[in-house]
């Protein structure tokens, strides 16, 4: 690889205080060298040897590693590699898993990249490839993530080979993932072009998430690199190279070394609560191979539980003008959502959000979108004037329009998730859990075991204090403490003679495009309430909201008020307004999925992913500084 383009090469952006924080993204330039190799004009090398991407990965990276013999037999296999780029070791590494008999039943990949293509120059570079490789590499670009960045997680062959890709400065993002890796492919451009790819310590994170027995290999045969991975942790060797280049680098992290922590695929267990919070942990757990048991008694309703009247709601990113924490963490969410609910019919639409905003913050946040290098496939500006054009309504102000604000029918959902052969549904309520020999087991009120499983997640939102007191008195938990109950009630429309937008209208309150004729408009807040209940006196607020927000009279608004006139429900919030994910014991036995507030459909998805990557050894699908922000403790 370390062939240098002849043609002028841009240099790197300069060492700023933002290269060891999160930042935004600067994209790659697709560019042929004169003699039609893929090749970097920002770091001045080329992608692959000039001999071919694909024999390159066979040669240096698969059998480097001993692949594919060294994960026959296993049940999950996973592989780091540092510098995506084109994509072509990945495709390589996919061929190879998709033609071994006796390959893990899932193959995870985790790759770095600063510097990420678009899908049209991806789809460029690609587009040498054809017959089964042709097939994988148009799935690659069906499921390219907008240039945003953070973690982006992928998936292929019904969720069996998964893609993670870390998108930014390897300085940072190597800091931030959490993985259990067998294998490193290191294919950066050459040390002296690009000399963060190649550092002790970019190795010595390598080391924090490689498994007892890692292997690793290289292109890169200089001395420095070999030095400096040996100080890290490896044993090095250098082996026949490539394409005429006479060496090449091997290497095995030295024994005592690596993460033990293996998949728990045959784990039992049970979920308490039965919303949002717990069908998302079910299904993420159900789909890798985990039988779940759902305990709520408002399973007495149907699967859909309390939100049997809830006709639809808004899923849409959540807003900052610094990509904070939950802009972060809500995008994670909506991304992940896509990708798990994508089977499932008559259930989300994209529709798009316009979130509105007033004019005199309007350059504050046309600033940030171009700052940050924001896609316009995930969220661009929109004025005044062209709000008819991308919500269906003409609003006295424009806003931030994002392409990923969904229409979500919330019952449909939950039964689709709930549907899953190995969810089962038990309508009860959990009044404590005990510890048995091997996990847990959930007690009624009256002293009834209801059931019992290795694992237990508590997603019933604000019952779940109370029961972790019960089931753990001595645990101090002050961000529980601060649980904050908010009643809401939305209001429904006849469509036909009110406002009838195509996009989600979101602001001080929102309004739904027309579903099945009905609109729905939202929402109240009542703080501190035991139980809600819907009222005439809520609809009517919810009216003048949603008037106040489009800019028009309530008075058709309540003129249209449907029957029945809307739903009401309990949410639950703590002080920073993010959620709760994480383990209550230090066994990881119990786990915590609440306090989604208003953002329940955004981070349901989110927070199972979570959960489920941790118990099975899975790259996990968002930084670790975001998954300390939202732990119990």
């Amino acid at each position: 690889m370390n062939v240098i383009v002849r043609e002028t090469f841009e240099p790197p952006l300069p060492d700023t205080d933002m290269r060891a924080g999160h930042a935004p993204l600067r994209a790659g330039t697709l560019h042929f060298d004169s003699l039609g190799t893929p090749a970097s004009l920002l770091y001045g090398d080329v992608y692959h040897a000039r001999a071919g991407a694909l024999a390159q990965a066979e040669h240096v990276f698969l059998r480097g590693n001993g692949l594919p013999e060294r994960w026959e037999g296993k049940a999950s296999f996973t592989v780091c590699e540092t510098g995506f780029g084109l994509g072509n070791n990945f495709l390589a590494l996919w061929l190879a898993w998709r033609r071994t008999q006796n390959r893990p039943h899932r193959l995870h990949v985790l790759s770095f990249e600063a510097h990420p293509f678009s899908r049209e120059d991806l789809a460029q570079a690609l587009a040498f490839h054809n017959g089964e490789l042709r097939d994988m590499a148009n799935a690659l670009l069906s499921a390219w993530p907008p240039l945003l960045p953070g973690m982006h997680r992928l998936e292929f062959e019904g969720g069996r080979v998964s893609l993670t890709l870390a998108f930014g400065r390897v300085e940072y993002m190597s800091r931030q993932v959490e993985a259990s890796v067998d294998a490193f492919f290191l294919d950066g451009f050459s040390p002296a072009r690009n000399p963060a790819m190649w550092t002790r310590e970019l190795f010595g994170q390598l080391v924090r998430i490689a498994r007892p027995g890692a292997t690793a290999a290289t292109w890169c045969s200089a001395g420095q690199v070999r030095r400096d991975l040996s100080a890290a942790g490896f044993l090095v060797e250098r082996i026949p190279g490539f394409s005429g280049k006479r060496q090449m680098s091997r290497a095995v992290l030295r024994p005592g070394l690596g993460r033990g922590r293996g998949p728990a695929n045959s784990a039992s267990v049970v979920v308490v609560g039965g919303g949002p919070a717990g069908a998302g942990v079910a299904h993420a757990l159900a789909v890798r191979g985990h039988d779940v048991t759902v305990l709520d008694p408002a399973f007495h309703h149907g699967p859909a539980g309390l939100h049997a009247g809830h006709r639809c709601a808004a899923m849409s990113p959540a807003l900052s003008r610094d990509d904070n924490p939950m802009s972060r963490l809500s995008r994670a969410g909506i991304l992940l959502a896509g990708l798990r609910w994508k089977g499932f019919e008559d259930v989300t639409r994209r529709c798009g959000s316009l979130f509105r905003i007033e004019e005199e913050e309007a350059g504050l946040w046309q600033n940030f979108l171009s700052q940050w290098n924001i896609p316009p496939e995930w969220m661009q500006w929109c004025d005044a004037a062209s709000t008819k054009q991308r919500c269906g309504l003409s609003l006295p102000a424009g806003g931030v329009w994002m392409e990923h604000g969904h229409l979500v029918r919330v019952p449909q959902l939950l039964e689709a998730l709930f549907a899953h052969e190995r969810v089962s549904m038990r309508a009860a309520k959990v009044a404590r859990l005990e510890r048995t020999g091997s996990g847990w087991r959930a007690v009624a009120e009256d002293g009834r075991h209801l059931a019992e499983a290795e694992l237990v997640v508590l997603a019933g939102a604000a019952a779940t204090p109370g029961l972790l007191a019960r089931t753990l008195p001595q645990l101090r938990c002050p961000k529980l403490a601060q649980l904050q109950r908010m009643g809401g009630q939305v209001a429904y429309f006849h469509a036909g003679d009110v406002a009838a937008a195509k996009g989600v209208v979101a602001g001080a309150g929102y309004w739904l495009p027309d579903d099945r004729g009905i609109h729905v408009g939202g929402s109240t807040y009542e703080l501190g309430v035991e139980q809600v209940e819907v009222t005439p006196q809520g609809g009517v607020a919810v009216a003048h909201k949603v008037a106040a927000l489009l800019g028009t009279d309530p008075g058709p608004l309540l003129n249209a008020q449907a029957q029945p006139s809307g739903w009401a429900g309990l949410r639950v919030a703590v002080s920073d307004h993010l959620p709760v994910i994480g383990a209550a014991t230090s066994d990881e036995s119990l786990w915590m999925a609440c306090a989604y507030g208003s953002r329940g459909l955004s981070w349901m998805t989110l927070a199972g992913e979570m959960i489920a990557a941790r118990l099975n050894a899975e790259p996990m699908p968002v930084e670790r500084e975001l998954v300390k922000g939202v732990r119990l403790r």
